[in-house]
C-alpha cells in the first residue's frame, strides 16, 4: 500500500517517513516545497497544501493510509479545511489515518471523527525535546539557557518516538478508534535538561532564571503577539498534568522504550557546539 505523510517535512512528519521506509513501505511525502526536501531514497515527494484542498487530489492517488497534521503551516492556527480533506481521502479510497494533535478539536479533528476512516488520534502533551534547539544560540555564545518557572515540570518526548507510534498504526491497524496520549520516559525541570546538555557535551552551562515579565518581554521582541505569549507563559507556569505525567504507551505501542533526553542530546549535539 502507498502511504501518505503530510507535513512531511515537519518536526514529527519527517521521522514518520523515516519509520516507514524502514518497515519497507511505499512512502508519499506532501510538503508545499518539495525542492527543499531530502527525504530516504525511494520516497515519493509530491506537492500540496492543506490550506488547499484542491491541490491534493493528484497526492491522494492509490493511497490507502495516511498520516494527517491538523495545523496550517503558516502561523500554526487550526486548519479550516478538514471536510474536505477528509472527503478527498474518503474517495481516494484511504482506510486507515493517524491524526496528529494540535492540541484542540478543530475542523479536521471533527470532520476525522464523524468519518468513515479508521482514525487514530496522536497526542503528545508534553513539549517536543527538539525545541530545546532555541537554546542553540545562547549555549554556543554565552554558555547559558535563560528561562523562566525553573520547577516547571516536563516529561518531553522524542519526535521520532511519535512518528513510530504514527508508523506502527498505519502499517499494522488494530487501532481505529484510539487516542493516544505520548510522553518521554522521564520528567524534568528546565535546570535538569541544562544538566542533561552540559553532561552529554562535556560542557559547563549555566541556568539563569528569568522573571515572567523579562521572559514576556523577550517575546515581544521576537515578533510573538500578545495571545501567543499569554498562552505560552501560561502553560509553563502551570503545565496540564498530562505534560509530567509519564505514560508508557512508545513501548506498548513500537514494542521498545521511549527514547530519553540524554538520547535526543547526543544525536544532535553537534547543534550546540560553537
Amino acid at each position: 500500500m502507498t502511504i501518505l505523510v503530510t507535513g512531511a517535512s515537519g518536526n514529527v512528519g519527517r521521522y514518520v517517513v523515516e519509520h516507514l521506509v524502514g518497515a519497507g513501505q511505499q512512502v508519499r511525502a506532501l510538503t508545499r516545497h518539495p525542492e527543499r526536501t531530502d527525504f530516504p531514497e525511494g520516497v515519493e515527494v509530491v506537492y500540496g497544501d492543506l490550506a488547499v484542498p484542491e491541490s491534493l487530489a493528484p497526492a491522494f492517488n492509490g493511497v490507502t493510509a495516511m498520516h494527517l497534521i491538523t495545523f496550517n503551516s503558516d502561523g500554526y492556527g487550526p486548519l479550516q479545511t478538514g471536510p474536505e480533506i477528509v472527503e478527498l481521502a474518503e474517495k481516494a479510497g484511504v482506510r486507515r489515518v493517524t491524526v496528529l494533535w494540535s492540541g484542540v478539536n478543530g475542523p479536521v479533528e471533527q470532520a476525522v471523527e464523524a468519518s468513515g476512516l479508521e482514525w487514530t488520534f496522536l497526542q503528545p502533551a508534553p513539549e517536543f525535546m527538539s525545541n530545546a534547539l532555541v537554546w542553540v544560540d545562547s549555549i554556543r555564545e554565552e554558555g547559558i539557557v535563560s528561562e523562566p518557572f525553573q520547577q516547571s515540570l516536563d516529561a518531553m518526548v522524542h519526535p521520532s518516538d511519535i512518528g513510530s507510534v504514527a508508523a506502527t498504526a498505519l502499517i499494522h491497524g488494530g487501532h481505529a478508534g484510539q487516542t493516544y496520549n505520548i510522553t518521554g520516559p522521564e520528567v524534568l525541570t528546565i535546570p535538569q535538561k541544562v544538566r542533561t546538555i552540559s553532561a552529554v557535551l562535556g560542557k559547563e552551562i549555566k541556568f539563569v532564571e528569568l522573571t515572567e515579565e523579562q521572559a514576556r518581554e523577550r517575546m515581544r521582541k521576537k515578533g510573538a503577539q500578545e495571545d501567543v505569549i499569554d498562552f505560552v507563559i501560561g502553560w509553563h507556569a502551570n503545565p496540564p498534568q498530562s505534560a509530567y505525567t509519564v505514560v508508557p504507551t512508545v513501548e506498548q505501542i513500537t514494542g521498545r522504550p521511549a527514547k530519553t533526553f540524554a538520547q535526543w542530546v547526543s544525536e544532535h549535539g553537534d547543534r550546540f557546539k560553537s
